[in-house]
């Protein structure tokens, strides 16, 4: 019986709070829609103190999910974080077949927002 084999894939990254909030004041729903899904743009809007903190960290899991994966001339609306009522966040690939198990971690403070991304492949 052969044992499958698997790699990680893995990507990070780093998002200024303040920058996303400049572009919502510079471009307003064209920026918002152009990155974020209507669910999204609803869970960050749910507490207005955190809205650009919450949309950045997603940002940083868009641009980290496309490290992980690799993805080029993919949408940022493609990859959408889902937020689970315990709190948790997972990653859906719209359009797109998962490649293998993908994990998520957001984190915010100050003015920087985090994400880091895992995705278990079959080799």
């Amino acid at each position: 019986m052969r044992v499958p084999s698997f790699r990680v894939e893995v990507g990070i990254d780093l998002v200024q709070v303040s920058r996303i909030a400049e572009s919502i004041a510079l471009f307003g729903d064209r920026f918002l829609k152009k990155i974020f899904t209507d669910a999204e743009l609803a869970y960050a809007s749910s507490s207005p103190s955190q809205t650009c903190e919450r949309l950045a960290a997603r940002f940083a899991a868009k641009e980290a999910t496309k490290k992980a994966l690799r993805l080029e001339g993919v949408g940022f609306r493609s990859i959408e974080v889902q937020r689970a009522p315990s709190g948790a966040c997972d990653l859906v690939l719209h359009g797109h077949a998962s490649p293998g198990a993908l994990s998520v971690s957001l984190s915010h403070e100050g003015d920087y927002a985090t994400a880091i991304v895992a995705c278990l492949r079959p080799t």
